[in-house]
């Protein structure tokens, strides 16, 4: 039995076993959404309260500390069941979802958030095992919610409108290297970075001279990124989105100032969560452009990343 139906069936005894579950995956039937244009790209605002948690997730070393980590097995709910991957992952169903088959892919040890060439090696990997899967890593601050546990997370293909527009957008060639080539979206207000590849060490190759090129803030141990991977008709394709800051001001702000987004890999290929409704109901296409042009790397750093790159190979 392949991987997809290995997965395929943990949803079926998962959702007829575990009710925390069963009843968050049925939500999503309810969930409201709306569609925004911004710069000729989609982006769909999915009001979803069960993301409360993670959106609002404290990450200070403080608050990390006091509480146990969810994601290592011993802090699992009871009725939560895994399915091995390689020597130290476990695939498991996420109890919060966002896509109809919403996954959580964590280390079974207890290591900090942290993605570098032998990870990105596991992502891509997975993506190949998990075919009718986007695979999507958040950087310690830019948007995990566990931080100090090493995680991916996957999410059913078709759900997220960067997929689809990938295939059209307007796009410049950065380098190549083997069989995999970097590029990046000329109108796109994201700066986001994009690896499409036939071979998988070439792909991890280019990957990590975009991660050498990146600037480390003083505060953290990696650059700030996030990053969405998947496989389809014989290539890999990763999406890079350097990060200028973890949350937009609108989140600290106060009164009608205030929105609680703070936006992971989903928000930035395409779906942006919104855990509060009065929220949902009041974002608008500017403010999205808004939070993207505050999180994401400016214009003037994007480009710089961009000679800073080519000049690595």
């Amino acid at each position: 039995m392949n991987l997809n139906s290995q997965i395929n069936r943990l949803f079926e005894e998962q959702l007829t076993s575990w009710e925390q579950a069963r009843v968050n995956y049925a939500a999503l039937s309810q969930v409201k959404e709306k569609s925004l244009q911004i710069g000729g790209y989609l982006f769909r605002v999915q009001f979803n309260p069960a993301r409360i948690t993670s959106s609002a997730a404290k990450i200070d070393t403080k608050s990390i500390q006091e509480r146990k980590c969810f994601l290592c097995g011993a802090n699992l709910p009871e009725q939560q069941k895994a399915i091995p991957f390689k020597e130290h992952y476990q695939l498991l169903v996420n109890p919060f979802p966002i896509f109809p088959r919403h996954l959580t892919i964590p280390d079974v040890n207890h290591t900090q958030q942290c993605i570098g060439a032998n990870r990105m090696e596991d992502m891509l990997d997975l993506a190949e095992e998990l075919n009718e899967y986007i695979l999507f890593y958040n950087g310690p601050k830019c948007g995990a919610s566990a931080p100090d546990h090493m995680h991916f997370q996957a999410g059913n293909k078709g759900f997220l409108p960067v997929e689809e527009e990938l295939k059209h957008a307007k796009k410049e060639e950065i380098i190549s290297h083997g069989k995999a080539s970097l590029y990046y979206l000329t109108n796109d207000p994201r700066s986001m970075l994009f690896i499409e590849s036939a071979d998988k060490q070439d792909a991890v190759s280019l990957f990590q001279v975009v991660y050498n090129a990146m600037t480390i803030p003083s505060d953290s141990y990696e650059p700030m990124m996030n990053v969405l991977a998947w496989y389809e008709t014989g290539k890999w394709m990763v999406c890079v989105f350097p990060r200028e800051k973890h949350r937009p001001d609108c989140f600290f702000a106060e009164g009608e100032k205030n929105l609680l987004s703070s936006p992971a890999s989903v928000d930035l290929g395409g779906v942006f969560i919104m855990p509060v409704e009065k929220d949902f109901l009041k974002i608008t296409a500017t403010d999205v452009a808004l939070i993207l042009d505050e999180v994401c790397l400016g214009a003037i750093a994007f480009k710089e990343l961009r000679r800073k790159i080519k000049e690595q190979l």
